[in-house]
């Protein structure tokens, strides 16, 4: 495979928490024409600043995926195609980008998500080495190798799972677990003959993008109906992830974490609360980590004011409950170089007494 900065090793002193401020997308107020709050990544890591979790420094800088990077994935055909600005005003979804010089689209929508989707490919390393991983941006799964959607400009997800096969040895089997309140139809349309990748699915079945022929890759569909309410979907949720990871242990969980289920999100449909939002991706995270499975989250799509402290919340609670640590020591992920670390740690340890 081509040299990628993506993997190259991340200061051990990090939380393996990756951003960067380039995430966020702004620029005349055009942004506001989109029901998509803009700066929602940059809010989530002000409010975990606040609550004193990390601090700038103790976070994983996000790289921007080059081209030769998003070729793992993309056609060419297709990377082309985003240098027509109508293209990507299509894809993002705000019309009026279309009628921006190309070189404004790519330096104020396109790279901000490149920069989201150099991130997840980063989480994927990080999160096998230290056993989880959290990606303040991507999760862009209506898009796949060769078309973009629904704000999706770049198969983040497909590019992590295939970065890992490729470069990752003891890599071969990922399980998706999608529950952003659309269908994944981007990653469900990449990997539908690919035995290697499990799709767990849940999504409103009534709306945006009812892809029908992508459907046929989901091997644990979900279909959840109009103002689906916290009991019923924590329940199914429950269910259908400890069914997922009992059916096959993958070596890497990719979690599309979209908190458009949102009671009040104007596109999900959806009626869960706050609180069933983080309580849902604390029975993910249990799931993973009770089986020693790495996993990786991206936060995907949410599209209302009170999304970004949401999702703070929810990573607060995790490592409340200790479910994220900073420490490698306690991944418990099997990984020999952290075996290594405790070793030599112990060794240490001894020696200084």
């Amino acid at each position: 495979p081509h040299r990628s900065d993506l993997y190259e090793d991340a200061p051990s002193a990090c939380w393996p928490i990756i951003y960067s401020p380039e995430y966020n997308i702004t620029f005349m107020g055009l942004e506001k024409l989109h029901p998509f709050d803009a700066g929602k990544w940059g809010k989530v890591i002000n409010f975990l600043k606040e609550e004193k979790l990390i601090a700038d420094d103790l976070i994983v800088q996000a790289r921007e995926a080059t081209d030769e990077d998003l070729l793992v994935v993309h056609t060419r055909r297709y990377l082309n195609k985003l240098k027509w600005s109508f293209v990507v005003a299509t894809i993002t979804e705000i019309p009026p980008v279309a009628f921006l010089p190309n070189f404004v689209v790519q330096r104020k929508v396109l790279k901000p998500l490149r920069t989201q989707t150099g991130g997840t490919i980063m989480a994927g390393k990080l999160a096998v080495d230290r056993g989880w991983a959290i990606n303040v941006g991507g999760g862009f799964h209506h898009c796949s190798s060769d078309k973009g959607g629904g704000f999706c400009a770049y198969a983040d997800i497909t590019l992590a799972i295939k970065f890992l096969f490729e470069r990752v040895q003891g890599v071969s089997k990922a399980t998706i677990i999608d529950l952003d309140a659309h269908q994944g139809n981007g990653h469900e349309r990449d990997f539908m003959d690919d035995h290697r990748v499990y799709i767990m699915d849940a999504y409103n079945r009534y709306i945006y993008p009812g892809d029908g022929f992508a459907k046929r890759a989901i091997k644990r569909k979900v279909e959840l109906e109009w103002g689906t309410e916290d009991a019923e979907y924590l329940q199914k949720v429950h269910t259908h992830v400890e069914g997922a990871l009992n059916e096959l242990k993958p070596d890497i969980i990719v979690y599309n974490a979209g908190t458009d289920i949102l009671d009040g999100d104007p596109l999900g449909g959806l009626a869960i609360s706050p609180q069933g939002i983080v309580k849902r991706d604390e029975v993910v995270f249990k799931a993973a980590r009770s089986r020693r499975i790495p996993i990786l989250m991206v936060t995907s799509g949410g599209y209302q004011k009170r999304t970004a402290r949401i999702i703070a919340d929810s990573i607060l609670n995790l490592h409340n409950l200790g479910l994220i640590d900073k420490e490698l020591v306690t991944s418990g992920a099997e990984n020999p170089k952290v075996e290594q670390m405790i070793r030599e740690t112990a060794k240490g340890l001894t020696n200084l007494s």
